[in-house]
């Protein structure tokens, strides 16, 4: 299918003055004067210049080519980039036509084989990367890292604080998990963490994660599907945006969960949402930072390990004895990569008969070793 008529091309002036043969730009193909041929690629960077779901004019913020005159200036990472970037999608007549559109051009993508890497635009935009996956007939899980949760449903109330709300009652319902990093407590309505804790959904503290930010990387492991809000870092490190807080991740948090999500193989599309330009300082640093967490989801995907046959020598496989029910939990951990899953016993019904395995860590093995169920089985049985 012709893209072309979906998007419009880079401009020149933000990759004119890019020379050097080593620098990002050089090394991908993008949309300038004319579309690039995307067959074969590994990914492909969409700008979204859409706005509304806010209130603001589309195209007003320009978020996605301020990213861009920081990501083409990067040095090439390691791997054989196969990376297009195919331009700005053109916003429809109004905010149900550009989700349409994103969800149209991300399914071609997805079916392609080819991940898409967003840069909006405003959050609700990932309620048309969400639908892409539709068609798929495929369960999707959800990672969305954001230090607010958008379940608002009132009328009148902006698209960008209620897009959760409407991804989670979207018909056909094909939403498997959905897990939630960075929230802040004080921003949120308790209530609403008690509705994803009865869905067993998982919620995240910010103060959770800078704890050991290690410990959040088999949620990140298990998504299908990512969804950053910049609202989620820090304004000092990231002033450019609408409902930035003075609390948050840190830049280098950002990037570390960019690293591990473009190391999971399950991971098929990212959007990184909320960047307003007119907020920033005037070096850019948002521009910067969003430049440098694509840097290492790049990064990330070039070193996936595709570590799927647990039956194999590149796995150890641990059983752990236990004093109630089940008797017995079953762990695997990669030789490689040292990371870690464990067994989900079935639960007896059709779809879910056979055992599942499941993303965990070293201290939920370590927990099972003391006697007690990780918290991370007791949710995973309870989601199945």
């Amino acid at each position: 299918m012709d893209l072309t008529l979906f998007f419009s091309p880079v401009e020149e002036s933000i990759y004119s003055s890019t020379t050097p043969v080593t620098s990002f730009f050089h090394n991908i193909r993008a949309y300038t004067e004319k579309m690039p041929d995307y067959a074969g690629a590994h990914l492909a960077l969409i700008g979204v210049n859409e706005t509304r779901g806010a209130g603001h004019h589309p195209g007003t913020l320009n978020a996605p080519d301020e990213i861009r005159r920081k990501l083409y200036e990067l040095k090439k990472g390691s791997g054989s980039y196969r990376i297009v970037d195919l331009g700005n999608l053109n916003p429809g007549v109004d905010l149900e036509e550009t989700y349409v559109r994103l969800s149209e051009v991300c399914r071609i993508l997805l079916e392609k084989n080819i991940l898409p890497v967003i840069l909006g635009g405003t959050q609700d935009l990932d309620y048309g990367q969400y639908c892409a996956y539709e068609t798929f007939e495929k369960l999707v899980s959800l990672l969305n890292v954001d230090a607010f949760l958008d379940l608002e449903d009132k009328h009148g109330v902006a698209a960008d604080r209620r897009h959760l709300h409407r991804i989670l009652l979207h018909e056909p319902n094909y939403l498997l998990s959905y897990t939630h990093l960075a929230y802040q407590t004080y921003l949120i309505d308790p209530a609403s963490i008690g509705v994803l804790e009865k869905l067993y959904f998982e919620a995240f503290r910010v103060g959770q994660m800078r704890t050991k930010l290690s410990e959040m990387e088999p949620a990140i492991r298990q998504a299908d599907m990512l969804s950053f809000d910049i609202s989620a870092i820090r304004s000092s490190d990231a002033p450019g945006c609408d409902r930035a807080q003075p609390f948050g991740l840190m830049g280098e948090d950002a990037c570390q969960i960019a690293w591990y999500a473009g190391m999971n193989e399950k991971l098929s599309s990212i959007g990184i949402y909320g960047y307003s330009p007119a907020m920033d300082d005037a070096h850019r640093k948002t521009a910067s930072v969003i430049a440098t967490m694509v840097w290492y989801f790049i990064e990330g995907y070039y070193h996936r390990k595709n570590e799927q046959d647990f039956r194999s020598n590149d796995f150890t496989k641990f059983t752990v004895s236990m004093p109630g029910d089940p008797d017995t939990l079953v762990f695997y951990k990669s030789r490689f990569t040292e990371r870690w899953w464990m067994e989900i016993p079935g639960s007896g019904k059709s779809a879910y008969s056979r055992p599942s395995i499941v993303p965990c860590s070293y201290t939920d093995y370590q927990t099972a070793t003391a006697g007690e169920l990780p918290d991370r089985f007791i949710t995973a049985l309870g989601k199945l």
